[in-house]
């Protein structure tokens, strides 16, 4: 199929984000589909940048900045991306082509214009990857109220989801999102396993061997450091730990709540602590090999679930992981049954600061260390392979290629 990919996040980019695009586009590709990816870029002095990378056309279309701005810059931003986008997709080669189908990824939840459009001029469906239920988290953590910023960004998000005809949602508690506040939608609703393709492996910019928490045991931290993600009490279990010279914690990524944490842990005057800005995703699997246990953060206050893409790459590396989620988040279930590591959910520092005691007593090298470790990477072969979640897009599109 000829299939065009919408997303607002693609390498250079570090995030989780532009790395599931990454993995997402070369697997379509690898599987024999002709890509095409749009992109937002506010960066680019024309309206438009076209070129390949391999087989895969990348078209980057000129538009607000979004990313690392203002509230207020990122509401007019994300308003205008769809009508931006699509105004300089008329602009550039590929004014004229039409695809077989089309496969979006929210956030953001502002392409459904874009896929409109481009659903009729092309008579195609459409598949959303749904990883992010806004504006309702935004409303968990306190930072939207139910007022009428709240309703408009509600009918942007109905009428994202009216493009599609298929939504892979991350979890099966999304899937009672959609019975209790989307019945109307008339979408096929299944859950779509967050991916993680093998690396590029590349040696780490990060060597824990050349700082101060030589020879402990790491607890590591990758990926975003947001409102979301409630990191306090990883700070305050690395606190607990402040006088025991086996645990160490490393921290590496970015985001809103950064400056935030690393005030508390100056607070602390921690010495068992290291901070690192986001390193290239190549780089992660050399970094975790150098580690112990993968942290996981979520505010308690979330009500809907999802499968953090720095899980993946824990359960990839064989990492046990060490989670301080809401409570009825689908992944305790996930780390219970699977045996991949401890899970805390009452937000509990004597709770999180005793199973982590327990997981400093595994040893990597003995029968315990070694099982968990094969586990964990069965795991993520067997449910979060990019190869599986490309058959089950391709496969949703098809049969809705058969409807239409």
């Amino acid at each position: 199929m000829k299939i065009v990919v919408i997303a607002d996040a693609f390498p250079p980019m570090k995030t989780s984000g532009a790395v599931q695009i990454r993995d997402l586009v070369s697997e379509l590709d690898k599987q024999g589909h002709e890509l095409t990816v749009l992109l937002p870029d506010a960066t680019l002095p024309e309206n438009y940048k076209s070129y390949k990378k391999g087989n895969i056309e990348l078209l980057r279309l000129k538009a607000f900045e979004t990313k690392d701005v203002n509230y207020v810059q990122r509401f007019i931003g994300e308003c205008l991306l769809s009508f931006f986008m699509f105004k300089n997709l008329l602009k550039s080669p590929l004014k004229e082509n039409q695809w077989d189908a089309v496969i979006w990824y929210s956030p953001s939840i502002f392409f459904g214009s874009l896929v409109k459009k481009i659903k009729h001029r092309s008579g195609c469906p459409a598949y959303l990857i749904l990883r992010d239920i806004f504006p309702e988290w935004a409303v968990d953590m306190g930072l939207l109220k139910r007022g009428i910023i709240f309703r408009y960004f509600k009918k942007v998000e109905r009428s994202q989801y009216r493009q599609a005809d298929s939504i892979g949602v991350q979890t099966p508690s999304n899937l009672d999102y959609f019975k209790s506040d989307h019945k109307d939608i008339d979408a096929n609703i299944e859950v779509l396993n967050n991916w993680l393709s093998e690396p590029t492996p590349e040696i780490s910019s990060i060597q824990i061997s050349e700082t101060q928490l030589a020879g402990r045991k790491i607890f590591v931290y990758t990926g975003n450091i947001g409102i979301a993600q409630g990191m306090d009490i990883l700070i305050d279990l690395s606190n607990e730990f402040k006088n025991d010279e086996t645990a160490g914690f490393v921290f590496v990524g970015r985001g809103s709540a950064i400056e935030k944490i690393k005030q508390k842990a100056a607070s602390y005057e921690l010495e068992n602590i290291l901070f690192f800005d986001e390193i290239n995703p190549n780089e992660i699997p050399s970094l975790l090999a150098q580690c112990h246990v993968g942290l996981i953060a979520l505010d308690p206050r979330h009500r809907n679930d999802n499968i953090p893409g720095k899980f993946l790459a824990y359960m990839q590396s064989g990492l046990p992981v060490l989670a301080n989620i809401n409570a009825g988040n689908d992944l305790e279930t996930l780390v219970n049954e699977q045996k991949v590591g401890h899970v805390v959910t009452n937000n509990s520092l004597e709770d999180l600061t005793k199973l982590a005691k327990q997981l400093i007593e595994v040893d990597s090298e003995d029968e315990e260390g070694v099982e968990m470790k094969e586990r964990c990477q069965q795991l993520a072969a067997s449910q979060f392979s990019s190869a599986a979640a490309v058959t089950q897009i391709v496969s949703a599109l098809t049969a809705s290629k058969k409807v239409i």
